[in-house]
């Protein structure tokens, strides 16, 4: 951590084009992972629902987490740890339930169209999925406000902290809108039972893989 601020903000200070662009690297490195949220965005843009509205709401969520990192709210969940014990909890019950489903799916794989799903979720089951595994999974509060909202608290003087924000927000909505869209030049592969079977089996075992790391967590041994 020590090592990432001093790169990230090298002494002297940066001008603001500078911390804009500190805020999209160090966004950019985080979010490209692989996750849950990002694995359910990339699931229902191959199906082709509602991809402009969750691609909103990922970019806004993170835009607003981070300014609340920066503002102060990374000192409070980091002085608190049983936040992030209490979040774990949640999330290793919602993502085992999500897990489980993915697993049931592969196990009987379907021929789907991405733009003709035979089961197309509604806007409301959408966005509360979305918000499980965004707000439920304690990893997004430890990247998104600890880390980068360290990062950017340290940036010098409001002006470059706002870019700050900016920049990284920034790398939240252009991954996003790639991640979303861009699935639709998947489609042609996914048109095969096969292929979404793959994905979904690999989408249950990450979210089992995720809810075995996040149980020492939710018991208080990893905060």
């Amino acid at each position: 951590m020590n090592d990432l601020t001093f790169l990230l903000s090298p002494p002297g200070g940066p001008a603001l084009g500078a911390a804009a662009l500190n805020g999209w690297v160090l966004c950019l490195s985080l979010i490209v992972a692989i996750g849950a949220q990002n694995a359910f965005v990339l699931r229902q843009g191959l199906k082709r629902e509602h991809v402009g509205l969750l691609v909103t709401l990922c970019s806004l969520s993170d835009a607003v987490l981070i300014a609340l990192g920066v503002g102060g709210l990374s000192h409070l969940i980091g002085d608190r740890p049983w936040i992030a014990q209490v979040l774990a909890a949640a999330g290793c019950v919602f993502l085992l339930h999500y897990g489980v489903q993915a697993l049931q799916r592969a196990a009987r794989p379907q021929a789907l169209v991405a733009s003709a799903s035979r089961e197309p979720m509604s806007r409301p089951a959408a966005v509360l999925q979305l918000a499980g595994f965004t707000l439920l999974n304690p990893h997004v509060y430890l990247d998104t406000v600890l880390l980068v909202g360290s990062v950017g608290a340290q940036q010098p003087g409001p002006s470059a902290q706002a870019a700050f924000v900016a920049g990284a927000s920034l790398a939240s909505v252009m991954w996003f809108v790639l991640l979303g869209y861009g699935a639709r030049w998947l489609a042609p592969w996914f048109a095969h039972a096969r292929a979404w079977q793959v994905l979904d089996a690999l989408i249950g075992l990450m979210m089992l893989g995720m809810v075995a790391l996040l149980v020492p967590m939710a018991w208080g041994r990893a905060l």
